[in-house]
């Protein structure tokens, strides 16, 4: 059910071809309460794809044992366009959540660090402090000069 047109094989000159799959996945982090065990992990994927075809995927090109896959079509979210102010709505999407044997487990791993994010985070709230009190100051200093353009006074 490929979509794709691929070059001919000549025989008398090989080529080198690569056959990409037409079905994508994205691992999610599975936020629900209580938290799943640590072999179940959570995938998103296009519509196109089946039970079948999400157990295949792993198991024959990411060589991931599976168990068990349980699908569901979420319905994509619905939002009011800022600027044309009408209603539109993102793609749907399946949901798969595949179950790998108990002895197998998948943990995220941790990319950013809960210490320093908060440092960061401290930094970036004094420097938009800082900005206030520099636009607080700009304001005082031309209040002088009401009738007058803003870049005028620069």
């Amino acid at each position: 059910m490929s979509t794709r047109w691929y070059p001919i094989y000549k025989r008398g000159n090989p080529q080198l071809r690569v056959f990409m799959t037409d079905f994508w996945m994205k691992m999610v982090r599975n936020d629900q309460k209580p938290t799943p065990p640590s072999n179940v992990v959570t995938f998103h994927c296009s519509l196109e794809m089946t039970k079948h075809d999400i157990k295949n995927y792993l198991t024959k090109i990411y060589n991931i044992p599976v168990v068990d896959v349980r699908t569901e079509v979420r319905l994509g979210e619905f939002y009011k366009d800022i600027y044309k102010k009408y209603v539109k709505k993102k793609d749907d999407y399946r949901v798969a959540i595949v179950t790998m044997p108990s002895n197998v487990s998948f943990e995220f791993p941790v990319i950013f660090d809960k210490d320093k994010q908060a440092e960061e985070l401290s930094k970036a709230k004094k420097q938009l402090r800082d900005q206030a009190d520099e636009h607080k100051k700009f304001l005082k200093r031309n209040e002088d000069s009401r009738g007058s353009p803003p870049w005028f006074s620069i």
